[in-house]
């Protein structure tokens, strides 16, 4: 007895072939023994799809399936998985991602890091409740972009930034000058611990939104122009001139603003120890916030994940196909 469990595209043919015949539905038939689930058709998917479909059917052996999920896993062409293939699609992911986070970081120095976290929803003892997934990317030695680690913390503070850190070392990191973020409680500090020697450099366009905050709606447009001017320099010199200059401006309207863009003067300006060809990529995280607009992609088609060890495979996934795509 055969049962439809999927669909397939066949291949696009070569120039002046026979057209493609669109999407068709297979029936697989059933066996007393072994199985005709079509590795050609499914297992061949990249990395990331593979574990989005295995997130998808974990939530249905889970129970935590919906009709939204449902609709997604027949968009991808999957009507039908046992917990047998569910399984051991899991299974070789799960050794895939593992080979990739704890691989030896041995293509430094990294000079430059930049680290990031996103919040992710994980069903855990029958509550929903946020978890943060640490990323890091650095620059190697050849001056290629590489995901550095993955980890997953319960709570965003300096406790799990050190940890993660210690972790990256541990595997090789080092050779690091400058770290690039937002302003992550006990980020600063683990760096210091960890990272002797590194500086860190706070995301301009993240403390922009920060400096907008202080001074009323109506000015805000004059204020991020006036900061963009201090970015917009020749020269390390007339950066940090052009700094006091807005401050100075800031002060006679704004003194609150002043202030706070004072006290993080420094951390602004620390791209401007680095030459000039480089400003634009570590002077913000904006190279980190495009990797992360890939992961929430894929991540919010499922919503709310089944438990940790799936949050770490799809976006373990993503992250080495992303790794492989800059090597």
């Amino acid at each position: 007895m055969a049962t439809a469990i999927g669909t397939g595209t066949l291949p696009q043919p070569s120039a002046g072939g026979t057209p493609s015949v669109g999407t068709i539905d297979l029936a697989i038939p059933r066996v007393r023994s072994g199985s005709y689930f079509p590795s050609w058709l499914l297992e061949r998917r990249r990395r990331a799809e593979q574990a989005l479909i295995s997130v998808v059917a974990t939530c249905y052996l889970l129970g935590v399936s919906t009709r939204r999920v449902e609709k997604l896993a027949e968009s991808m062409g999957v009507t039908q998985l046992s917990k047998s293939q569910v399984s051991e699609m899991a299974k070789h992911l799960d050794e895939r991602v593992a080979e990739f986070r704890n691989r030896p970081l041995d293509q430094g120095p990294y000079t430059f890091v930049w680290v990031d976290a996103l919040t992710q929803k994980v069903r855990e003892g029958g509550r929903v409740v946020n978890v943060h997934c640490l990323v890091a990317i650095g620059v190697n030695n050849e001056g290629q972009r590489e995901v550095l680690g993955l980890d997953v913390a319960t709570r965003e503070d300096g406790a799990g930034w050190l940890a993660f850190l210690r972790s990256l070392v541990a595997r090789g990191l080092g050779g690091v000058q400058l770290v690039v973020s937002d302003a992550h409680a006990g980020l600063v500090d683990a760096i210091g611990a960890t990272l002797p020697g590194a500086c860190w450099q706070r995301c301009r366009t993240h403390y922009a939104r920060n400096l907008l905050s202080q001074v009323p709606k109506s000015a805000q447009p004059w204020v991020a122009t006036l900061l963009r001017t201090v970015f917009e320099q020749p020269d390390a010199k007339a950066v940090r001139q052009q700094m006091a200059t807005v401050i100075a401006a800031l002060d006679e309207r704004f003194p609150k603003a002043a202030e706070h863009l004072e006290h993080a003067r420094e951390d602004l300006l620390a791209f401007a120890a680095f030459p000039r060809t480089v400003w634009k990529s570590i002077w913000s995280n904006n190279p980190q916030e495009r990797l992360n607009k890939e992961i929430r992609r894929r991540t919010d088609v499922v919503g709310i994940f089944p438990d940790r060890s799936s949050v770490i495979r799809l976006i373990g996934a993503v992250l080495a196909e992303q790794s492989d795509e800059w090597a």
